[in-house]
C-alpha cells in the first residue's frame, strides 16, 4: 500500500530502531513522522525538558532531551537510545543568531552545534549501529545544507560546519564500512520550518532562492523525508559516502 506522502511507493521500516536528533520540528520532525508511518520505533531529541513543552504532538515517539554541544549528555543519549539501526542527525539552531557572526565565540558555537556535536553522537552510536541486523546494515544520515557549496558571509560558522559535514560523510563512510555502517547525507535547499518561516511568510525574502530554483518552488519538509528514508533503506544498500542535494535544482544553476 502506497504511503500518502508518496502515492507511487511505500517504505517498510517495521522493527527498525531509529534515532532522529532535532526531531521535534521542521525537517527532523517530518523525517521522524515518515519513519513512524513506515513502522519504525522512533526516538527523537530536542532541547526542551519534556515532550509536553512542545506544541507538536510527540505522543508517538520516545523523547530524549539533548543539547548537542553538551559532550556528557551526548554520551548519555547514545546509551539511553539503546539498540539502533538508523541515526539521523538533524539537530541545529536558527542562523544567523543575534550578534556578530564573525566573532570567534559565535563561530565556535556554530561549529560545535552543527559539526562537532554531530560527530560526537555518531561516534557514540557507532557500536550499536554496527551491530544492526537490518537489511543493508546500520545507517547514518547527516542533514547538511546547500550553504556548504557557496560563500555565505551572513553565516560563516554555520556554512563552514555544513561543509565539514559533507567531508565527514565521506570519511566516516570509508572508516566505518568494515563495521557494516553506511553513511550518507542530504543537503536541503530552503525548506519550510520555524527557522525559515520569514522567507515563506515574506515572498520578497524567498524570491532570490526561488528565482534560481529550476523546479520553481521552495522545499517542504516531506521533500527531505523521502530522500532520508531512501538513503537509509535497503534500496540504497550500495550507496555510501554521498551527500544528495535536495534543493529543487538550486545548486546546479550557474
Amino acid at each position: 500500500m502506497a504511503d500518502a506522502a508518496w502515492p507511487d511507493l511505500s517504505f517498510d521500516f517495521s522493527g527498525r530502531r531509529v534515532l532522529v536528533t532535532g526531531g521535534t520540528s521542521g525537517i527532523g520532525a517530518a523525517i521522524a513522522r515518515a519513519y513512524l508511518d513506515a513502522g519504525a520505533d522512533v526516538t527523537v531529541t530536542g532541547t526542551r525538558r519534556s515532550p509536553e513543552d512542545y506544541a507538536e504532538d510527540l505522543g508517538r515517539v520516545r523523547y530524549l532531551q539533548l543539547d548537542i554541544t553538551d559532550e556528557g549528555r551526548v554520551e548519555q543519549v547514545a546509551a539511553e537510545a539503546g539498540a539502533l539501526d538508523i541515526l539521523v542527525n538533524s539537530a541545529g539552531v536558527a542562523m544567523p543568531v543575534p550578534g556578530d557572526q564573525f566573532a570567534p565565540a559565535a563561530f565556535d558555537h556554530a561549529v560545535r552545534t552543527h559539526l562537532t556535536g554531530v560527530y560526537r553522537l555518531a561516534h557514540a552510536c557507532a557500536g550499536r549501529l554496527g551491530a544492526s541486523a537490518a537489511p543493508g546494515g546500520g545507517a547514518i544520515l547527516l542533514v547538511g545544507s546547500t550553504s556548504a557549496y557557496f560563500g555565505h558571509p551572513a553565516v560563516p560558522g554555520y556554512s563552514a560546519a555544513k561543509a565539514g559535514l559533507t567531508q565527514l560523510v565521506k570519511t566516516l563512510a570509508i572508516a566505518w564500512a568494515p563495521r557494516n555502517i553506511r553513511v550518507n547525507g542530504i543537503a536541503p535547499g530552503l525548506t519550510r520550518s520555524r527557522m525559515t518561516a520569514a522567507a515563506f511568510e515574506n515572498p520578497k525574502l524567498g524570491e532570490p532562492t526561488l528565482a534560481r530554483t529550476p523546479l520553481g518552488r521552495l522545499g517542504e519538509p516531506i521533500d527531505q523525508a523521502g530522500a532520508a528514508l531512501f538513503l537509509t533503506s535497503s534500496a540504497a544498500a550500495f550507496i555510501t559516502g554521498q551527500t544528495l542535494p535536495t534543493d529543487g535544482g538550486f545548486t546546479i544553476r550557474g
